[in-house]
């Protein structure tokens, strides 16, 4: 079986973290991931993506620790390049992508999740960033996206004390948007996604691409960009198909160009 199991429900593409017992990152699996990512981003009937793990316990554990039992830094470059790339893909993804955190989330199977637009978390499922405590750190956008989601004091308290949160505690400081009970992540993922194809796919990538802007760009860039991109969506189809769906009070047909 391969290591990300990929599977297509209308417009949504469902990946399945495959690596057990705790559906760790390999370098080959991290690539796989990147080169799926690129795929569905060019591929105009998928509208969004869902990440869930493999079985009842893990989400994922993040990368196997053996890997960097020897202290080669050689192996620690390559593998911190191919996390970057592989969720830096999975940020830039030009739908929706939601993180189905299905139970353990740690290390760099949180980081996964940080990647992702939107985090539905089961009530048993517990997250961390402990790599401080084996002497490494977050190195897949941890550091970062942490942080633009939650605040610098959580950023700290997870990163630099180690803490461990429930999912009832992820939810309260906004880590993940919305906890279900056991077994339910996944379908209440897919309920989501199902959602995302009632918007205009040429919408959702300039909208995606303004909202995430605000991390590093200033609002006196931001907001005239806003504008800019809100012309350019008269040069899509997808604008006059809206505009007239809407008008002629019937669904409307989107075409994602």
């Amino acid at each position: 079986m391969p290591a990300i199991i990929e599977t297509i429900t209308g417009n949504t593409a469902i990946l399945t973290l495959n690596n057990p017992p705790a559906n760790t990152w390999t370098a080959d699996s991290l690539q796989l991931l990147k080169h799926i990512v690129l795929r569905l981003s060019d591929d105009k009937n998928i509208y969004a993506l869902v990440i869930t793990g493999q079985g009842e316990k893990f989400f994922s554990a993040g990368a196997d620790l053996k890997l960097f039992a020897d202290g080669d830094k050689g192996n620690a470059s390559n593998m911190a390049k191919y996390f970057g790339e592989a969720f830096e893909a999975l940020s830039q993804f030009r739908g929706v992508s939601i993180a189905a955190i299905n139970g353990y989330a740690m290390g760099g199977g949180l980081e996964v999740a940080l990647a992702c637009d939107l985090r539905i978390a089961e009530e048993q499922a517990q997250m961390a960033l402990p790599e401080a405590t084996v002497g490494l750190l977050p190195c897949a956008g941890g550091t970062q996206n942490l942080t633009a989601l939650v605040g610098e004091g959580w950023a700290k308290r997870m990163i630099l004390c180690g803490e461990r949160l429930t999912a009832a505690k992820a939810e309260q400081i906004g880590l993940v948007e919305e906890v279900v009970e056991q077994g339910q992540s996944l379908d209440a993922a897919v309920v989501l996604a199902a959602k995302v194809a009632r918007q205009s796919p040429s919408s959702i990538a300039v909208c995606k691409t303004l909202i995430q802007a605000g991390r590093t760009m200033p609002r006196s860039q931001a907001l005239p960009l806003e504008r800019e991109l809100f012309v350019g969506l008269f040069d899509t189809e997808d604008q006059a198909e809206g505009v007239n769906a809407f008008l002629g009070k019937r669904t409307a047909t989107w075409k994602n160009c």
